[in-house]
């Protein structure tokens, strides 16, 4: 029995991309049931973005502008008043995971620019 025949493939939910040398040559698209699988230069896995340069820049605006949006929730909250320990708390739970999920995979390959504006966005 094919492994296909138990858990057939969905290929409007199946990507491809090329990485590195493969740019540079014409491969034609995967074929799946007479079906071309899509071709995209970006994708998000498991919540990390990944671009066919293996560079980051997508996936550091994609959080700088998640964390950028709930930074003025925090805001909101000082300006009603909340303590110092509850605007604390509401960074830890909810801005910094942002910041900092999968960071072992990304974090040792960003440029100077985008780990100052990292850092920028966690003062």
């Amino acid at each position: 029995m094919l492994l296909s025949s138990m858990w057939p493939i969905n290929v409007n939910k199946t990507r491809e991309m090329l990485i590195g040398r493969a740019l540079m040559v014409c491969i034609s698209p995967v074929v799946l049931n007479s079906e071309p699988i899509q071709r995209v230069d970006t994708f998000k896995l498991l919540g990390v973005h990944i671009s066919n340069d293996l560079k980051w820049g997508q996936h550091i605006n994609v959080i700088s502008s998640k964390a950028g949006s709930r930074l003025y929730f925090l805001k909101l909250l000082k300006r009603a008043g909340a303590g110092t320990g509850d605007l604390l708390g509401f960074y830890n739970a909810i801005i910094r995971p942002v910041l900092e999920y999968a960071s072992p995979v990304w974090h040792s390959s960003l440029t100077v620019a985008q780990t100052e504006s990292l850092e920028s966005l966690q003062k």
